[in-house]
């Protein structure tokens, strides 16, 4: 999945937000203007992004007041940002991102921040609770700072915010739980932080579009209600979680088509209702302690590009069908107890790791005639031969690709236990 960069998601949020017949003009930092016009005639309403615009309004004197106090909390600024906060005029601010809107009241133009980006602004410090005055922000953008200590509980008032990006700094403790109170947020990215602890279940009844909470300190079981999630993108790698995978995995159906579960302490099965992501394209779940076969369900994942099974310990063969997907491009299994390798699988080509336009990486199991396989003795003991893997409930029907036999997700979610 592509993100917009900021300009453009800005600019998408002003048309959207705005009247079809109106006539916007754009200016970035107070320099080159560019006329965006929706439908014919009308007056012009003049939208400003950056630059020095920004006269004082109530609206922006909260805003001032919200800035100020987060300057005083910003403790290292290597590359002079804060140099150009000085002053009301927020909207000069390096970093600061402001739109001009009709007022609800005065039908005015008034001018509003609408966004915060200070990516790769190497700043150091802390968040402070005044943050919460900028209600009228959509996007608020922090990747690769140092910043530290936690998210406010203020945040959750941040009415308007759509994306919060604190990935890459030096924030801790449990999961802000307050994000999940901002009522229009799509895009959550926590990555490469210090926060630990479990992972709530309601994230995955939010309304995301994008989860990324890998690198990370985060342990426990993952939440039963994963598959819930309208996420296309969920990314979990690089954490302590341990345990099943969701046992539901799947099975109200979902459309997911990126998850990533790899480096983690995973066991158990791979669950059959992985086949009703008709949708995925990346499913990775390497370097955890899966154990058992790969599911038929597999065979459903028509639109999957790349599958990583591999430095887990799963047994049997690897099924033809996993090989035909007409869209992979590559399969790892390896490091794993496979002890063969069904016909399409097994191509002569195959000896150089690619079976057709497929690359196919086998190494490191227990497969007879192969190079690069396990010492004997170490396929001696298949691990968890007895594990009874989870199957698709009995009050369904077998699994036809995309649906369970005709039944429907309101069936499902109705059924007894």
């Amino acid at each position: 999945m592509k993100i917009f960069p900021f300009l453009t998601s800005l600019l998408f949020f002003i048309v959207t937000n705005s009247p079809p017949t109106k006539s916007f003009e754009v200016a970035v930092n107070g320099g080159i203007g560019v006329g965006v016009t929706i439908g014919g005639g009308g007056g012009g309403t003049g939208v400003w992004i950056g630059g020095n615009n920004g006269s004082p309004t109530p609206r922006l004197n909260r805003a001032y007041t919200a800035l100020q106090s987060w300057k005083s909390a910003i403790t290292s600024d290597p590359l002079g940002i804060l140099t150009t906060w000085v002053g009301p005029n927020v909207c000069s601010y390096r970093g600061v991102f402001c739109a001009q809107v009709q007022d609800e009241t005065t039908s005015s133009p008034v001018d509003i921040v609408a966004g915060i980006d200070l990516n790769h602004a190497n700043l150091g410090g802390t968040l402070v609770k005044e943050l919460s005055f900028l209600t009228e922000i959509t996007l608020f953008h922090l990747n690769t700072n140092r910043f530290s200590g936690t998210v406010p509980e203020s945040f959750r008032e941040l009415s308007s915010l759509q994306e919060l990006d604190l990935s890459n700094n030096l924030f801790s403790g449990p999961f802000p739980i307050q994000a999940l109170y901002i009522p229009n947020l799509m895009y959550l990215d926590l990555r490469f932080n210090d926060f630990h602890g479990p992972i709530p279940e309601d994230l995955f009844n939010k309304k995301l579009d994008a989860i990324f909470l890998n690198n990370n300190h985060f342990e426990g079981e993952i939440p039963q209600n994963l598959g819930n999630s309208p996420a296309s993108v969920i990314n979990l790698a690089n954490n302590k979680l341990y345990g099943n995978l969701p046992n539901g995995f799947g099975l109200l159906g979902s459309t997911l088509r990126e998850i990533l579960l790899l480096n983690n302490q995973l066991t158990g099965c791979i669950p059959e209702g992985i086949g009703f992501f008709s949708e995925m394209q990346v499913f990775d779940v390497s370097f955890n302690s899966l154990m058992g076969h790969l599911p038929d369900t597999l065979s459903c994942l028509n639109q999957i590009q790349i599958m990583n099974f591999g430095h887990n310990r799963l047994s049997g063969v690897v099924p033809d069908f996993i090989c035909s997907l007409k869209s992979l491009v590559n399969l790892t299994v390896s490091f794993n107890f496979f002890s063969g390798l069904k016909e399409d699988c097994s191509s002569s080509s195959s000896r150089n790791n690619v079976v057709g336009n497929l690359g196919f990486d086998f190494s490191g199991n227990c497969i007879p005639g192969k190079d690069l396989q396990r010492p004997r003795p170490e396929c001696n003991v298949i691990p968890g031969g007895s594990l009874n893997c989870f199957r698709i409930p009995s009050i369904v029907k077998p699994l036809v690709c995309g649906t369970l036999g005709g039944r429907t997700e309101s069936d499902l979610s109705s059924s007894p236990p």
